[in-house]
């Protein structure tokens, strides 16, 4: 039996030798397609805004919006209810079960639980100061609500929905993160630091630097262990979460409170008040901010919903800022009625 040898001529092999380097580039090619401004849903209605928190398999974007929590339709940017009768609300956590979310009602020094099905309020409990930043922690079926004026975290228990500790903190917290596996990070603002605390002993365990000036939002790849805030000074940190190692230090807008990861693309987003939202590839070496997209004025928070893809800022037109005064030497300007709007970001 004859044998037949195969040889690539020269033109062949070099065919072959690209299109293996276009597979292998491939997921770092599709990392880097840009984000743009999809669309805009004019929610309308009065008032600050705070947090917002995407439930992509529900198709639900929740917005903490002064005295009241607004819960948009992501499929079709329609307001679908509201959860009212509250406060001052600054963030909305979710339980990983799908049924039950969590408000931190900073002016009632409460937390909300509310039902996601029927958005009805099912329970107020008693925090601290002003709790701000919320999560749910899964591993032991825990919520924590950061109380900023009290700089303290109150933790509570998901199943009684009990308050079953309060832990102090070493200065004002923000923005918290949670690997999934019973540990939870958190910013501390004013000493611009970052602690990681154990879940399960309801105990400090570290406190670093946090790598920029004063850190906001925050957010975390639990896989990889590395956490993302977001600073102060144009400055997202990247750190490792066993030992708080700073990593890198990307460019990113000014003004930013809210920072997001991209499991699938490996992508880190951050939103800042003058009206931009930054891209890390957090797969490149270095970390380089691939993108800096104009969206616009004010959209300081974010969220992210991984199983769309999509990006989400909210903001409002502006008018003057009111005169400055002894108690409040920098006023912000005048939020004009009806003009609160969630912008759409994609690919």
């Amino acid at each position: 039996m004859p044998i037949s040898l195969k040889i690539h001529t020269p033109a062949r092999l070099c065919a072959a030798l690209l299109l293996c380097a276009v597979a292998l580039a491939a997921p770092s090619l599709a990392a880097q397609k840009p984000y743009r401004v999809l669309d805009r849903w004019q929610i309308g209605g009065e008032g600050g805004w705070d947090y917002m928190t995407a439930d992509g398999p529900a198709h639900r974007l929740y917005l903490a919006h002064g005295p009241r929590v607004d819960v948009v339709d992501t499929t079709s940017g329609k307001l679908v209810g509201s959860i009212t009768g509250l406060y001052r609300t600054h963030g909305v956590a979710l339980d990983s079960n799908g049924k039950f979310g969590y408000i931190s009602d900073g002016g009632g020094n409460s937390v909300i639980v509310f039902d996601r099905a029927t958005l009805a309020t099912l329970a107020t409990i008693p925090a601290g100061e002003n709790p701000d930043g919320i999560v749910f922690e899964p591993a032991t079926r825990t919520v924590w609500a950061f109380n900023g004026r009290s700089r303290s975290v109150t933790v509570i228990d998901a199943r009684t929905r009990k308050v079953s500790a309060t832990l102090p903190l070493p200065g004002r917290p923000e923005f918290p993160a949670v690997d999934g596996r019973g540990t939870v990070f958190d910013n501390i603002e004013d000493k611009s630091e970052v602690v990681r605390i154990d879940a399960r002993r309801r105990v400090i365990t570290a406190t670093w630097p946090a790598g920029c000036d004063s850190p906001s939002g925050l957010a975390m790849d639990p896989a990889g262990e590395r956490l993302f805030p977001v600073c102060d000074g144009k400055k997202m940190s990247v750190l490792d979460a066993r030992d708080g190692k700073l990593l890198a230090n990307p460019s990113i807008g000014s003004g930013p409170d809210a920072a997001r990861w991209s499991a699938r693309h490996h992508l880190v987003f951050a939103s800042s008040g003058d009206g931009m939202l930054s891209v890390v590839d957090a797969a490149a070496p270095g970390y380089p901010t691939i993108e800096s997209l104009l969206t616009q004025r004010g959209a300081r928070t974010m969220a992210y919903d991984p199983v769309a893809d999509r990006a989400y800022v909210v903001t409002a037109e502006f008018g003057p800022a009111p005169a400055a005064t002894a108690e409040n030497p920098r006023p912000r300007p005048a939020i004009l009625p009806g003009t609160f709007t969630v912008l759409v970001m994609g690919r």
